[in-house]
């Protein structure tokens, strides 16, 4: 994100008061280093196929879900295979436990004891950037399938090995706008859940009395932030401003994080408040859970730091509903590092495992899907942020209509489009990063079997709004439409919302002030999605389990609950993809917007 300009909360206007700098790099800490084992397992068509009857209403398992010493039970490991893990990494001082399920092991202890223990030696560059080696004992070995997070850098070789390169990505992009209201209700409306809720049907469901009672929401952070700072929020947006509903969970270290009065690194903490305060918002009546994957020190890296959440939350098994707005790398480039211990391909496993896990026992996870379009990093080649995972639901964004004055230019938008910025700006002379919702192919994951057969799934139309330049990205005068198949994964399932122009507003705590900020993103629609789930799920028998094969299915019956953006035209793009005329998914913005209302009633009534 560009300069951050930082304002006191003002219902009549706004005061900016200045830019904020990221944080140095980590000093030496005695904090002990977590590294993550996933095991195999051990009958992975059996389960794949179990997380599919669970929304089947034509199956016996329909709605059966299962807890996580079943999931052990029936597809991790035994207890006495953990056992023997556990003995072997005492020998080493180390500790070491399974989370719930038995699929991913915490190891933790000193640097130089986890090397010794995993018999770990830096490799040679090769096409997965210095991947560092690892290896057990035969008979343990044999059950693993990969070793996250334990980092050894090779001086020897000429790839990149920095350390600091691993980090985590907020799907953020500020706004310059200042934030004017006059009133309390009209701030609510025009900056808060309240646009998201009227635009996408969820206030009908609050008609009926759905408010998200009795649901838990998991909000994954890797970021500290002030529980006191979402309440005043709430009860700046008129909902229940109550503190005692947010619970905080470390989940890789016993530490509390940065300091959220006293850091520096604004984009972090403003991530992390704004997934809480907009899932709570939505759903003001459940209880919020907000796992918090910080290590002191940054001693554990971020894949790690980011699989612990998650583990943490599949295994404590109380939230229906998992959010997340942070991802860790891309599927062209990687982690951006060498010396890691898990290739690219390793790290999309792990987390597939989790995320199944999580829909076996009938958990439902939104993932924001970026902000840059198709293109994650700068770069002539499209790419995509982890995860693509097929068992997250993958948010992408749009722009509602609006008209405005931008530097000197009238910009307007007469019907809710594919976020794709390429115009507000107009015509750039430097380099830059236009913003967008992340959607297109993945490369790492195959096309799953519930988008299959969709009309729209694996064709497209396009058009290059930008070419590349130096880093960055210029307009392209003259875009034309190309069209054309592809294969993997598609992306993203579902949009809302995300533009900046149409955006939101966060609070959260800066040094010793508390501060607003209006801001966009899919970090936004990720968690407002999730707490559209609680309410949906807080009038449902039972929680309505993995979303996306529903999805799909409902999509082209002739109730849909979508509203589709298949206008092919440069004005609903997401910087590259647009619509498809007549089909029912396009990878601008996947099944379109969603009636919620609507959506409920097709979960009520399926089974």
């Amino acid at each position: 994100m560009v300069k951050w300009k930082i304002a006191l909360l003002s219902l009549t206007g706004f005061l900016t008061l200045g830019a904020a700098s990221t944080t140095a790099s980590a000093k030496t800490s005695k904090t002990p280093v977590t590294v993550n084992l996933v095991f195999n397992v051990r009958d992975q068509n059996g389960m794949n196929d179990y997380v599919n009857q669970t929304v089947d209403p034509t199956s016996p398992n329909y709605h059966q879900y299962l807890t996580p010493d079943q999931v052990a039970d029936k597809y991790g490991r035994s207890s006495s295979q953990i056992s023997e893990f556990t003995k072997y990494f005492s020998k080493y001082h180390l500790k070491s436990a399974a989370y719930p399920g038995n699929f991913v092991m915490k190891v933790q202890g000193s640097q130089t004891n986890l090397v010794k223990a995993f018999k770990a030696k830096p490799a040679k560059t090769d096409k997965n950037g210095d991947v560092s080696r690892t290896r057990l004992p035969g008979k343990l070995s044999s059950q693993v399938a990969s070793v996250l997070g334990l980092y050894i850098e090779n001086k020897k070789t000429s790839s990149k090995t920095d350390k600091k390169a691993l980090k985590f990505t907020h799907h953020l992009v500020k706004d310059d706008a200042p934030i004017v209201a006059n009133t309390k209700n009209q701030f609510a409306k025009k900056y808060g859940s309240v646009k998201f809720s009227d635009a996408y049907g969820v206030n009908k469901l609050y008609d009926q009395n759905l408010h998200g009672q009795g649901q838990r929401i998991g909000v994954i952070v890797t970021y500290e932030f002030n529980p006191k700072d979402v309440a005043e929020y709430w009860k700046q947006m008129g909902v229940n401003s109550d503190v005692s509903r947010i619970h905080k969970i470390y989940t890789t270290d016993k530490t509390d994080g940065p300091n959220p009065k006293t850091n520096d690194d604004v984009t972090s903490q403003e991530e992390a408040s704004l997934d809480v305060e907009q899932a709570g918002s939505v759903a003001d009546q459940a209880q919020i859970d907000a796992y918090v994957g910080v290590s002191k020190d940054d001693v554990s890296t971020p894949d790690v730091q980011y699989l612990d959440a998650f583990a943490t939350a599949v295994g404590d098994n109380q939230d229906k509903q998992l959010t997340t707005s942070s991802s860790f790398g891309n599927e062209l480039t990687g982690f951006g590092a060498g010396g890691l211990s898990e290739t690219p391909a390793e790290f999309n496993d792990a987390i597939n495992l989790v995320f199944e896990q999580a829909a076996i026992q009938g958990t439902v996870i939104f993932n924001a899907a970026g902000d840059a379009g198709p293109y994650e990093i700068p770069s002539k080649t499209r790419s995509l942020s982890f995860p693509t995972s097929p068992y997250a639901v993958q948010v992408g964004g749009t722009t509602l209509p609006y008209t405005k004055i931008i530097g000197s230019r009238l910009v307007q938008i007469p019907k809710e489009r594919t976020w794709g910025d390429s115009y507000s700006q107009g015509i750039v002379k430097k380099p830059t990063i236009f913003p967008g919702g992340g959607g297109g192919f993945s490369n790492l994951n195959p096309t799953p079997s519930y988008q299959l057969g969709v009309p729209g799934v694996n064709t497209y139309n396009a058009f290059n709004m930008v070419k590349y330049t130096k880093g960055g990205y210029l307009n392209n005068p003259n875009p034309g439409m190309v069209s054309g198949t592809a294969s993997g994964r598609n992306l993203p399932d579902i949009s809302g919302n995300a533009d900046e122009k149409t955006g939101y507003a966060a609070y959260m705590s800066y040094k010793n002030s508390s501060i607003w900020v209006n801001a966009g993103g899919t970090s936004f629609v990720a968690p407002q999605m999730a707490g559209a789930s609680a309410v949906i799920n807080s009038g449902l028998k039972t929680s309505a389990g993995f979303w996306n094969p529903q999805l799909y299915k409902f999509a082209v019956q002739p109730d849909t609950p979508f509203h589709v953006l298949d206008d092919a035209t440069v004005n609903n793009t997401n910087l590259y993809y647009t619509g498809q005329p007549g089909k029912v998914y396009n990878q601008a913005s996947g099944l379109g917007t969603v009636d919620f209302s609507k959506l409920f009633n097709k979960f009520n009534t399926q089974g």
